[in-house]
């Protein structure tokens, strides 16, 4: 007898095949019959008029702290995630070191913009060992979770403070591939790191990861390859505009390294600047001629990002931005305040990667405190400037200065041109390009990715149309599913575990991000509401109906080599 009986639904496998009308039957967790169904169910599910598919895929996450105080992955599962991939840009929360907890937690709040209020209670810290980690999870998720070990936690675990300012010498370069081997043999799905300049611990110095030497990396992509069912994602400065030489022969020469794929984020789509595309994508092209495979993560959406004056964000990673940014509300103040340090400020920018954050003309004001300011809310700065006759970030530091830098920011959406999104598509179609970057579970009160699933859903339907509807289900579960290597995820065939994402064609979407203060310590984050997904069910066991939890955890822990095979490089097979 079956579990359940999906019937009479639209039903979308995740391989690319076209929809058809079937029955989902589902026993023991698993995909049990894809057609016209000839055993009884305990329960029955009428489908009728909805789309039934595979659960999708969040390949880059950092959801590793959220999961021990929300195992639902929220907002995530909401629109139809299953499997949430974390561990990325080098930052994990293992292995720790007894009394490391709060040079993890501030440098976590640093880069990743969790809030540290949340940290501090919402997790209890009380591993050690990678594997202990894991073990903390297993049985308390509802989504299935898999872990890269951080390159920043395993320098820092060996090195202690001295993983800070200074290569490692040979024996802690020996240590740290031991410490990765057993984290590797207790289910790290592999390894991440960075060399980003952007990524800064809590003291302000670039965190760990990017005190290595290439050589140090490239041991430790050996170390990965030993092991089965491995990956590898990287972070290098061209990551954020264009790669130098050097690093496309680092990312190629990793993955070759280790025989395992390497993703990075992200790929922006510009049609003023298509070839920077294939500039980036010739570290795919040199990683196949050694041998590996390199995969840039591009957005199906344009994500909204907020920006402010008083915390941590974006504005901070212009380079000498940080330098005005950082001190007390007085102090920042007074210097915003500074046409020659704004002058100077403008300068930096306008010749960095972060250009177009300073084309302040572009910006609304979305909340102001002051309240003389309040009539400028949903304003854009372009408009203000136009009537004071100032500049643009002369008009925005005076309010921003008035309301003590409180003043929220949005900026407008670039690069959203019918000839974008044609060369989106297009992009989409590269064998070495997926959907991904996310970042869900960090920067929740700045920026809110994870809902990307539903608005690429409902733009395939309803919108712009780029792409057919099996399409679009297959590059959210299978395509990610498959380089991960996966086992048994990511369609929907019989013997597949039976991750199925249950939602109305009609009407499937996701609605605006709001910010409410739900995390622990009351901090506040960014969501966005799913809308028209019916139902989510994770290893066959609803955990999501109608966008509320159902309080039921069947997620599994997705270990290397147990819930997930090899992807060899050498015989990576194109799309």
């Amino acid at each position: 007898m079956l579990d359940l009986a999906i019937t009479g639904a639209t039903v979308v496998d995740g391989g690319g095949g076209r929809p058809v009308t079937a029955d989902v039957g589902i026993r023991d967790g698993r995909v049990a019959a894809v057609g016209t169904l000839d055993e009884p169910a305990r329960e029955t599910l009428d489908a009728d008029g909805l789309v039934v598919g595979p659960g999708f895929v969040d390949p880059h996450t950092h959801y590793d702290a959220q999961l021990w105080w929300d195992p639902f992955a929220t907002p995530s599962s909401w629109h139809g995630v299953t499997s949430v991939i974390g561990g990325n840009c080098g930052f994990t929360l293992a292995p720790l070191n007894k009394g490391d907890g709060d040079y993890l937690r501030r440098m976590m709040a640093q880069v990743e913009g969790m809030p540290l209020a949340a940290l501090e209670e919402g997790v209890d810290w009380k591993w050690e060992s990678f594997g202990e980690f894991l073990g903390g999870l297993d049985g308390n998720l509802g989504v299935n979770a898999g872990f890269l070990v951080g390159h920043c936690a395993l320098r820092r675990y060996v090195m202690g403070p001295d993983a800070i300012g200074r290569e490692a010498t040979g024996r802690e370069v020996a240590e740290m591939a031991d410490v990765l081997r057993r984290s590797l043999a207790a289910g790290g799905l592999g390894l991440s790191t960075t060399r980003s300049s952007t990524h800064k611990d809590g003291d302000g110095e670039p965190v760990a990861s990017r005190w290595a030497s290439p050589e140090e990396l490239i041991s430790l992509c050996r170390v990965v390859g030993e092991y089965p069912g491995t990956t590898l994602e990287g972070m290098v400065q061209g990551c954020l505009d264009r790669f130098s030489d050097d690093e496309i022969e680092l990312f190629a020469t990793m993955s070759a390294a280790a025989g395992r794929p390497l993703n990075w984020n992200v790929l922006s789509v510009d049609s003023t600047d298509a070839d920077k595309i294939a500039h980036q994508l010739r570290a795919a092209a040199r990683a196949r001629e050694l041998g590996g495979r390199v995969v840039a993560l591009t957005m199906p959406i344009l994500v909204p990002m907020n920006m402010s004056f008083r915390t941590f964000c974006a504005l901070w990673l212009i380079p000498g931005w940080d330098e005005v940014l950082r001190g007390t509300v007085e102090e920042r103040v007074e210097r915003l305040s500074d046409p020659r340090v704004r002058e100077d400020m403008l300068a930096k920018a306008r010749t960095s990667s972060f250009a177009r954050l300073a084309e302040f003309g572009n910006y609304v004001i979305g909340d102001a405190f002051h309240p003389d300011l309040r009539e400028f809310v949903g304003r854009r700065v372009d408009e203000l400037a136009a009537e004071r006759g100032e500049d643009p970030f002369t008009t925005l530091a005076g309010i921003v200065c008035k309301d003590e830098l409180r003043t929220v920011l949005w900026p407008q959406p670039t690069s959203d041109t019918a000839n974008d999104w044609a060369l989106r598509s297009l992009v989409w179609e590269h064998p070495d390009v997926m959907l991904g970057g996310s970042d869900a579970g960090a920067h929740l009160d700045r920026m809110c990715g994870s809902p990307y699933f539903t608005r690429f859903l409902a733009d395939s339907l309803r919108g712009r149309r780029l792409v057919s509807l099996e399409r679009a289900v297959q590059l959210l579960s299978d395509v990610p599913a498959r380089l991960f290597g996966l086992r048994g995820r990511g369609r929907l065939e019989p013997g597949y575990h039976a991750d199925v994402v249950v939602f109305d064609p009609e009407t499937v979407d996701a609605g605006p991000a709001t910010l409410v203060p739900d995390l622990p310590g009351e901090s506040p984050r960014l969501i966005a509401e799913s809308v028209g997904v019916k139902h989510v069910f994770v290893n066959g066991v609803e955990t999501i109906r109608d966008g509320v939890p159902t309080g039921r955890l069947p997620g599994t822990v997705l270990r290397s080599g147990t819930e997930t095979d090899t992807v060899q490089t050498r015989k990576a097979a194109l799309r």
